[in-house]
């Protein structure tokens, strides 16, 4: 660095003072070296020119002088340094002028300074000379070495580049003065990347020196150090790492791996079922390692393989039905090559890799096979039971060739044997059903679960076995005045038989009516004549039936026409329609007018078998102290008062024992004077409930006018009764003779089941 000095002397006589020479610091060593001057004479000043270097270690590091030719060494004047950076980075001697430096200098961070100076005279306080500026400039040193600025470096270059292919360029800077000899000056070189890298020193261009295969290595770390001084001994130096990346190119072709494969497929396995897979290996990776799988021998045409593009696998499907007793095993080749190829890379892939695959079929049981898809039969009709039909045929496509055994799905008119023949059980008609769609089913007999069906059409076939008739009936008439050869009426004919060809019929008059063939009308005496006609088929052998034809002869009137008969019939005919209508209706009513009196009837005559349904039930008990003299006894009371009195009986405490009910029983039949009443009484209100037919179907209740003098049995009645009924046993009810028979099933039965 350079540092400049002026001084101005104020007496104008150029006298030139001696200059201290300023020491330089390099590393360890002082090196006192004289300051360089320039002079330059301006009204009594001296221009002084210094150049100061930096990185100075010492801390009052001498630069120069400050002198006027006024001081004539008395000390009477007083120097001042003022400007940026003085009293901090520089001061001055006041009574010398001396300037020293106060700390290290460095070039990177300032490289000119401009002070100014004055001289004081120290007794008068006042400036000597004017103000004089100068200018102190720091001079470069080699303290900087160089930068890589743009790091981390990376670069990616396809694999098998060739030699002299730029990678990437490194570029350094170095903070010293460039223009200050070889300090800033670098020199680019290689320290790790050989031999397959090499860099160009000016410039830092790397560039590929060698072939790289990826496939081998696929990244390389590259070294490379800048020096300034142009690699001069002592100049400093920077380093950085560059990461190259090799990237992929299809330079080789996919190659299998195993030369042979064993797969194996059911011969039950449908078209499209995947058998297996296949797998070949590329040592390129991303688009060019994608494949693509083929069949290269396979004379059969029964496989194909279609590639995985996730997995890069050969999938081999089945392109054919295989079957195990045709042909048990296969051989194929399969080839395999790159999806994607450069046309400068063909070389690489100029014979694709082959591998053999063996595929073993597996049996399976098979439904049995019919020798055809389906049959078709012919039979005539009115064939008798039992008749041929026709006969199908199936067999075990396995090994062991089991019996078959055959079936018809749901028909009634055909059978089927074991061997396969199809007979008739019914009779045929081919006007019913001309065509039968028959399912026959084969099942193996060693397997019941294989099984197979196939369709059977049966048609029938016809025979002329239905004479023609008249296709409608025919009511005609014929004016009674009508002439010889008029046309009264045109017929026709069908037949439900089928023909070869068209139906044609022969009409002609029967033989009794031949006579008749003259037509003929006389005294209109005989309003309706009946003509027989006879039609003849076409078939063969040819049918004939004999057809009446109806002919009303009618008083044409004037008109001529018979439209007038016609007319005539028809309103004859829808008058008697008309009557038998009404006369259908008034039936009608008639029946329901007898439907809604007989249900009155019995609504009445149930409400008259239960008048008491309305009344209040109570139990009445009329005690008579007398016990009567018989049939006379009935003079002692009056018969009514026992209907019409109200009075409560007692209750009585009911029995729960059976036997002592049995005993109260029979004597309450041999009780007094009065037993016979009631047991007559009772026979007839029993007769009158078994012949009522209006009674419901059941329980009833039947009221009695009273129980009788002096029954010991108690209350008969269910009412109020607090004993269950569970709890005791109806068999003596068989006991008590046939008008006891079904009380005693009904109770009996009852007890038995809640038992």
């Amino acid at each position: 660095m350079n540092c400049y000095l002026l001084l101005r002397f104020m007496l104008g006589i150029p006298l030139l003072w001696p200059c201290l020479g300023a020491t330089e610091n390099s590393q360890t060593k002082k090196v006192e070296q004289p300051v360089r001057s320039h002079l330059r004479v301006k009204r009594g000043w001296m221009w002084n020119q210094f150049f100061v270097p930096e990185e100075m270690n010492t801390t009052s590091h001498h630069i120069g002088r400050l002198r006027s030719d006024l001081d004539n060494g008395n000390n009477s004047f007083q120097y001042k340094l003022l400007g940026a950076g003085a009293g901090s980075t520089f001061i001055i001697d006041e009574r010398t002028g001396d300037i020293y430096a106060r700390q290290k200098l460095d070039r990177e961070e300032r490289s000119l300074y401009t002070l100014r100076a004055q001289v004081i005279d120290i007794t008068t306080g006042r400036a000597v000379e004017p103000d004089s500026e100068f200018v102190i400039k720091v001079s470069d040193i080699n303290d900087n070495e160089p930068k890589f600025l743009d790091e981390p470096y990376e670069a990616i270059v396809p694999e098998m580049s060739p030699e002299g292919t730029l990678v990437i360029q490194v570029t350094a800077s170095d903070a010293d003065d460039p223009s200050s000899g070889n300090n800033a000056r670098l020199l680019y070189s290689l320290l790790q990347g050989q031999p397959y890298f090499s860099v160009e020193p000016t410039t830092g261009v790397i560039r590929i020196s060698s072939k790289m295969d990826r496939e081998l290595q696929d990244e390389y770390w590259v070294i490379i150090q800048a020096k300034d001084m142009i690699g001069q001994p002592g100049a400093l130096s920077g380093t950085t790492s560059v990461l190259i990346k090799l990237s992929d190119v299809n330079d080789n072709k996919p190659i299998f791996k195993e030369s042979l494969y064993r797969l194996t497929v059911s011969e039950s396995a449908p078209t499209g079922t995947s058998i297996g897979t296949i797998m070949a290996y590329d040592n390129d990776i991303g688009e060019n390692a994608e494949m693509d799988y083929s069949i290269e021998e396979d004379d059969s045409q029964t496989f194909d393989i279609i590639t995985n593009r996730e997995t890069q696998e050969g999938i081999v499907i089945l392109k054919k039905k295989v079957d195990f007793e045709y042909q048990n095993h296969y051989g194929i080749r399969a080839k395999v090559k790159n999806h994607h190829v450069d046309e400068h890379l063909m070389k690489y892939h100029t014979e694709p890799s082959t591998t053999f695959i063996k595929i073993q079929v597996e049996d399976v049981d098979e439904p049995p096979l019919f020798l055809l898809p389906y049959y078709i039969f012919e039979i005539f009709e009115e064939t008798p039971q039992g008749s041929f039909v026709g006969v199908v045929s199936a067999t075990d496509p396995d090994n062991r060739k089991s019996p078959i055994r055959y079936s018809i799905t749901r028909s009634k008119v055909f059978n089927i044997d074991d061997n396969g023949t199809i007979t008739t059980t019914n009779s045929l008609d081919r006007e019913i059903s001309a065509w039968y769609n028959l399912s026959i089913t084969a099942t193996e007999k060693y397997n019941i679960e294989q099984i197979s069906s196939i369709p059977v059409y049966v048609q029938v076939l016809n025979i002329n076995d239905h004479a023609p008739e008249f296709s409608q009936y025919y009511e005609t008439y014929v004016c009674e005045n009508a002439g010889s050869g008029q046309v009264i009426q045109t017929i026709s004919a069908v037949d439900r038989d089928e023909s070869i060809e068209e139906h044609h019929f022969y009409f002609s008059l029967s033989v009794e009516d031949t006579n008749n063939s003259s037509f003929a009308i006389i005294d209109n005496q005989e309003p309706v004549f009946y003509i027989s006609i006879l039609i003849a088929d076409n078939g063969i052998p040819s049918l004939t039936s004999t057809n009446t034809l109806t002919i009303h002869v009618c008083d044409c009137g004037d008109s001529g026409s018979t439209q007038t008969c016609q007319y005539q019939e028809l309103v004859l005919s829808m008058g008697f329609k008309t009557e038998v209508i009404i006369a259908i209706l008034i039936c009608i009513m008639i029946i329901f007018g007898f439907i809604f009196l007989t249900l009155g009837l019995k609504q009445r005559r149930k409400q008259i078998l239960f008048p008491e349904k309305s009344e209040d039930f109570r139990e009445n008990i009329f005690r008579y102290d007398d016990e009567g003299g018989g049939e006379e006894d009935t003079e002692a009371f009056d018969i009514a008062e026992l209907r019409s009195s109200t009075i409560m009986r007692e209750r009585k405490t009911r029995k729960t024992t059976s036997t002592e009910i049995r005993s109260l029983y029979r004597q309450s039949l041999q009780v007094g004077p009065d037993s016979a009443i009631f047991r007559k009484f009772i026979l007839e209100k029993l007769e009158e409930a078994n012949t009522d037919p209006c009674a419901p179907p059941f329980d009833s209740l039947q009221t009695y006018a009273f129980e009788g003098t002096g029954s010991l049995a108690g209350s008969l009645s269910s009412l109020e009764s607090a004993v269950s009924d569970q709890d005791e046993s109806y068999d003596y009810l068989n006991e008590l003779g046939p008008r006891f028979k079904r009380l005693a099933c009904m109770f009996g039965s009852a007890v038995q089941s809640n038992n």
